[in-house]
């Protein structure tokens, strides 16, 4: 009988930018992605109110743009924010 992997264990997925935008936000250029509820499958803590964002919930994926960093660092660096909490940040 095999014992399926924990996800928390699994490599998280690669960035995608086909269908994201560059935003400057705090003073920081971020690349933007919406995601939409039907792909939103697990629940993630929005930094900027600090609640969840539960699955099904269409919310911003943003990591910062830098040309310094490297696609590992990105997907480390990477958010999900409610929408709203986004759109406040200045």
């Amino acid at each position: 009988m095999s014992r399926r992997v924990s996800k928390h264990l699994a490599p998280p997925r690669p960035l995608s930018t086909h269908l994201s935008h560059a935003e400057v936000r705090g003073g920081t250029r971020w690349i933007v992605h919406t995601m939409p509820g039907f792909k939103a499958v697990k629940a993630y803590r929005c930094p900027g109110c600090q609640s969840l964002i539960a699955p099904g919930t269409a919310h911003i994926v943003a990591w910062p743009d830098s040309p310094a960093s490297s696609v590992d660092r990105a997907v480390d660096d990477r958010r999900h924010w409610h929408t709203p909490c986004w759109e406040r940040m200045s």
